[in-house]
């Protein structure tokens, strides 16, 4: 019985893991990390300006530009109606004061507006698709305030 005790299990043919042989030289060459440009210097060429891309206005950005706005709002509306006043004072109708003062209101608005927009965001807001109309109704309200302020 002893002798069965001290006899060793014969070891397995397979571990089922083995660690690959390393060689003192790679089979294959390392890949190339740099290219053949890298240590070349930069070429500028002047005068050759990038175009600026639009960017994105921040929320905090559009929510300073609405209050600016806002309080540019009711400045306006004190100013309409001390044109009106002064209209009614110089003896136009309440009517024709009423009206030239809401146009007043508006052309400054609108160029208040674009202003505004501009300063937000040049690159995005200050083109003539967005610039133009604000400026435009703007500067056409303005001149019939004082065309209708007239009779």
């Amino acid at each position: 019985m002893q002798a069965d005790q001290t006899a060793t299990a014969p070891a397995p043919a397979d571990p089922g893991f083995k660690l690959p042989e390393e060689s003192a030289s790679p089979q294959e060459p390392l890949p190339k990390t740099q290219s053949d440009t890298a240590t070349r210097p930069v070429e500028v060429v002047p005068g050759a300006a990038a175009p600026v891309p639009a960017t994105d206005t921040s929320s905090r950005d559009l929510a300073i530009g609405a209050a600016v706005f806002v309080v540019l709002l009711v400045v306006y509306f004190f100013v309409r109606n001390a044109y009106v006043h002064h209209l009614v004072v110089r003896r136009v109708a309440p009517s024709s004061a009423g009206s030239a003062g809401w146009l007043l209101f508006l052309g400054l608005a609108f160029l208040s507006a674009a202003a505004v927009l501009a300063i937000i965001n040049a690159s995005k807001f200050l083109t003539f698709a967005v610039t133009g109309p604000l400026v435009a109704v703007g500067l056409v309200a303005l001149g019939a305030a004082l065309f209708v302020g007239r009779r």
